[in-house]
């Protein structure tokens, strides 16, 4: 559990007095849940090794808020309860959802957590019935403003086609408008020279093929729709050529409890499933597979992006974004499992989704993220960027598995 006492370091009236480092400027990483913490702690990793910023953290309660206290425990870094970030000032707010950004007193920084603004939302009025057309989740007036007031100081984009979303929901937001690209995309790519270690920590063998299975959250998603799907994989699957697991979305964790999803699972665990928690990084996962199954989530779109063999358990529902984003052509190209048929014969279905179609659709600067980013993050807290430029670094192999 977050602490609700008062921090006295290193922010508040006595800092001054009481820091080693003085004179740097504060920058506030606002962590609404843990799937929205996990992109924030790669974003503010590009700025925190500068010894002029001191980063501190703070937790916005929510409906999926359990874990967070966790994440941010393991972070290391310093957390600041929540009635005392809206009353201190800080150079720069990094957060990447809107709850309570109005409150804060800094130049607000908000970036994706997910794949390309990939769902919709529709606007509802006082009695809970929607009030207006489905609009693009996160580009939208709701969220972007308060009192006819854009709540941003700049707004991370993936792709320039975003812009004309943003021009017809939400135009005064244009101007905070930042075409970045996508950096787990980037993460991804700069890491797939580690499959074969991935794979070893994994514990997949030469000859085995790794089945990756993830479900957003929802009663329309994988895991809502089709809880029996794992079992099945563990039962119908050979174990001696195919490894299978699970990557759950966090908000699954967060409103059903850890006890509950693992007493859920715990025959599948047995059988000798692995079973991705919240706080373990997905991407190694994804670039170890051989096979993805997958649901209209960010996960799958990813995967599809670097090139894996993704089977969808169903097309695209209503949540998705149409109009050319990388939810819909993979909604529509990739394979749909068949529940009623045996799934080994399945995985090797010879359609492919057409990796550099999705790419494009996900970023338009590949490879470019993390430098944008940065930039934007000096500009806001008002200081020159340091000449030193690091390129988007593997990711670490998933140690709880390591042999």
């Amino acid at each position: 559990m977050i602490s609700q006492e008062w921090v006295h370091v290193p922010v508040g009236i006595n800092a001054e007095w009481l820091v080693t480092r003085g004179d740097c400027r504060t920058v506030l990483v606002v962590v609404h849940t843990v799937t929205s913490g996990q992109p924030l702690l790669d974003v503010v990793a590009q700025i925190e090794s500068d010894r002029r910023i001191q980063v501190v953290f703070t937790h916005v309660q929510g409906a999926f808020s359990n874990g967070v206290a966790e994440l941010l425990e393991r972070s290391g870094g310093v957390v600041i309860p929540w009635h005392q970030a809206v009353r201190e000032r800080f150079d720069l707010a990094l957060a990447a959802a809107y709850t309570g950004l109005s409150d804060l007193h800094a130049p607000t920084f908000v970036i994706g957590h997910g794949a390309a603004f990939g769902k919709h939302v529709s606007p509802v009025g006082d009695s809970g019935v929607p009030v207006a057309e489905p609009s693009v989740y996160g580009l939208d007036a709701q969220r972007l403003t308060r009192d006819g007031r854009v709540v941003v100081s700049a707004l991370a984009l993936s792709h320039h086609n975003q812009l004309e979303v943003l021009r017809r929901q939400c135009p005064d937001a244009l101007r905070v408008a930042v075409v970045a690209g996508d950096p787990s995309y980037d993460r991804l790519v700069a890491s797939m020279c580690e499959r074969p270690a991935y794979r070893a920590t994994l514990g997949v063998g030469a000859e085995q093929e790794l089945v990756v299975v993830s479900s957003t959250w929802g009663q329309d998603g994988l895991f809502g729709q089709h809880g029996e799907l794992l079992s099945r994989l563990m039962n119908e699957l050979p174990a001696d050529r195919y490894r299978v697991a699970a990557l759950l979305h966090p908000a699954v964790w967060a409103c059903h409890g850890h006890r509950q999803v693992k007493a859920w699972l715990s025959d599948c665990v047995d059988a000798g499933l692995m079973l991705f928690e919240p706080h373990d990084d997905w991407r190694p996962a994804v670039i170890a597979a051989d096979h993805v199954i997958g649901d209209h989530g960010s996960v799958t779109v990813y995967a599809a992006a670097i090139g894996r063999p993704v089977l969808c358990v169903d097309r695209p529902s209503g949540w998705v974004t149409s109009g050319g984003s990388p939810h819909e052509l993979v909604g529509h190209t990739a394979p749909v499992l068949d529940p009623g048929q045996p799934l080994l014969g399945q995985l090797d279905s010879h359609v492919t989704v057409p990796r550099e179609d999705v790419a494009r659709l996900l970023t338009s600067c590949p490879g470019r993220a993390d430098g944008v980013l940065r930039r934007t993050m000096y500009r806001l807290i008002g200081i020159a960027e340091p000449g030193r430029h690091r390129q988007a670094q593997p990711l670490l192999a998933p140690s709880r598995w390591a042999r």
